[in-house]
């Protein structure tokens, strides 16, 4: 049976971080998300291409470029996420054992595979109904909750370490001396 991976666990959080943005930001590297959450930065790089390619997230260009959302944070739904990131695979994969009933002889009844099977029917009305609400919930959603429990300086507190890790990154660049 298929689920939701740990990808979308990490690309979740990473891009809470990207929702209402200061005025004059551009973006969060890839290597700075990953290192405020404390995931593996290579992969994270991998989950950011899906999401750019599914039109989630844009790249800017230059030292202190990054990623940003490609579209407002109440027009990028949960499940959005898992599409770009797991695909549009099926919850439960029916393997059609219902035919191979040994008391068959290998020659099942009309009636024992007529329609979908009973358990499939169950798993694909309970894929319907999680579609369904991953589909209700936001990445606006998810940042005001997100907000809500932490404490009044979290929020600027993330800002400005993202910002002396922009300008850490520029500062290197200007002062290194290689050809």
């Amino acid at each position: 049976m298929s689920h939701i991976s740990t990808g979308v666990e990490y690309g979740l959080h990473c891009l809470l971080f990207l929702v209402d943005p200061p005025p004059g930001t551009k973006g969060a590297s890839v290597r700075d998300l990953a290192d405020l959450q404390g995931v593996p930065v290579e992969y994270l790089a991998k989950l950011f291409t899906k999401l750019a390619k599914a039109g989630l997230v844009v790249a800017t260009e230059g030292i202190r470029g990054g990623f940003s959302l490609a579209r407002p944070a109440g027009k990028i739904t949960v499940q959005d996420v898992v599409e770009a990131i797991d695909g549009d695979k099926a919850l439960f994969d029916c393997r059609e054992i219902r035919s191979r009933c040994a008391l068959f002889e290998d020659a099942p009844p009309a009636w024992a595979t007529r329609g979908v099977c009973s358990i499939h029917a169950v798993m694909q009305a309970a894929e319907k109904a999680m579609r369904q609400e991953l589909s209700k919930h936001t990445l606006a959603d998810l940042a005001e909750r997100t907000l809500a429990k932490a404490n009044a300086s979290f929020g600027p507190h993330v800002v400005q370490w993202l910002t002396d890790r922009a300008t850490h990154r520029r500062g290197d660049r200007d002062t290194d001396t290689r050809d």
